[in-house]
């Protein structure tokens, strides 16, 4: 049996299928507040944030920062079991903001705490490339001996120009140099990608996705541009100076994104629903199961999966760094 024949019917290795595989049963995140900022809102980098963020943090189920972990897991599983048919194995995710971007000993007081709840299978510690000292993934090492740990990373666009657009903070050698770090620590990389951020294409998008591949990213996730209330792009959107993705758009862009995996790799995210009191475009991406529906019926009508599009160097073209690019087909 294939790789393909095994992703429960879907045209991708989706986290749903790889939870069940690991540990025979569907396994929820459960949202943490580790009560961190940022780099670029505390004024180290800046105190904006980046252009996209509201600053809301996130975690549909995150409890408040001045709440125990063990209380915000217990919560949280709760709030899950309430609407869904749970297990007793759930992840424990650190989600809003930076989840290194503290002392040494308050991390570790904070996942050490997570790990040790009976319910808790996994941790999962949403992070910026630029806050991973040696001594964070020492740490982070130490914990994936005594449960498993990912590590997810913003990078958002692997294009420079991009990133100082959005005031992402850091170049794209940083998420590099991470990447590679924490793989030789053994620990898992997941890496956050954005399709349709100002000025850039499918195919700067494209480029994104296939330098995570590069660089062994473990797995990635997919997820469209928001348009939210508080932000700096929210006021270019009223302005005329920016538009987002249609539907069709965007649905085209992840076909193609999709195929440039490799089988291996799992897809934790292929869309998102912005805070629906926060969210001024697009408006379409309220409904995610409408737009994941419409994503398994265009692919399956289109023949295509994940791992399946040939990718050929192009011959005298570079990309916005001067970087050789590659064709799509």
């Amino acid at each position: 049996m294939t790789d393909r024949q095994r992703w429960d019917g879907r045209p991708y290795h989706s986290l749903d299928y790889e939870l069940k595989h690991r540990f025979g049963e569907k396994v929820y995140k459960v949202a943490l507040e580790g009560g961190m900022t940022c780099p670029t809102r505390d004024g180290t980098l800046d105190t904006r944030g980046c252009s996209f963020c509201s600053g809301a943090g996130s975690g549909d189920f995150a409890g408040g920062k001045n709440i125990s972990i063990t209380r915000q897991i217990d919560d949280g599983i709760r709030f899950i079991s309430r609407s869904k048919q749970t297990g007793r194995r759930f992840i424990a995710y650190f989600q809003s903001f930076t989840n290194t971007y503290a002392p040494i000993e308050r991390l570790e007081s904070l996942y050490r705490e997570a790990l040790s709840h009976p319910d808790v299978v996994m941790m999962s510690v949403a992070t910026r490339p630029d806050c991973l000292p040696a001594p964070v993934i020492s740490l982070l090492r130490s914990c994936n001996q005594c449960k498993p740990v990912m590590v997810e990373l913003g990078l958002q666009t692997v294009h420079d120009k991009t990133a100082d657009r959005i005031r992402r903070g850091y170049s794209t050698k940083v998420y590099d140099t991470a990447v590679e770090s924490l793989k030789k620590a053994g620990l898992e990389v997941v890496t956050h990608v954005i399709a349709g951020l100002p000025q850039e294409n499918k195919r700067d998008f494209l480029q994104t996705v296939e330098h995570t591949v590069k660089c062994g990213s473990d797995g990635i996730k997919l997820q469209l541009l928001h348009i939210l209330e508080g932000t700096d792009l929210a006021r270019e959107y009223r302005n005329g100076m920016l538009s987002t993705l249609t539907m069709a758009e965007y649905l085209d862009w992840i076909i193609s994104a999709v195929q440039l995996l490799p089988e291996e790799m799992v897809i934790h995210r292929l869309t998102g629903d912005g805070p629906r009191e926060l969210l001024l475009a697009p408006l379409w991406s309220r409904n995610k199961r409408n737009v994941l529906n419409t994503l398994h019926q265009k692919m399956k009508e289109l023949h295509v999966c994940q791992g399946q599009t040939v990718r050929q160097p192009l011959i005298g073209k570079e990309g916005h760094n001067g970087e050789r690019t590659s064709e799509y087909i």
